[in-house]
């Protein structure tokens, strides 16, 4: 898997977890989302 690759499934997930959670939370609920978006996505967090 290239950088590139990488990087659109990170930006893709942290758009999700944004757009699903919206603004207003604690950073460390975002961190918990993201850390799953991105392990379900098939990369190790």
């Amino acid at each position: 898997m290239t950088e590139n690759e990488v990087s659109y499934i990170i930006r893709g997930s942290v758009f999700r977890v944004y757009n699903t959670l919206g603004p207003g939370l604690l950073e460390s609920a975002y961190e918990a989302a993201l850390k799953y978006e991105i392990e379900k996505a098939g990369l190790f967090v």
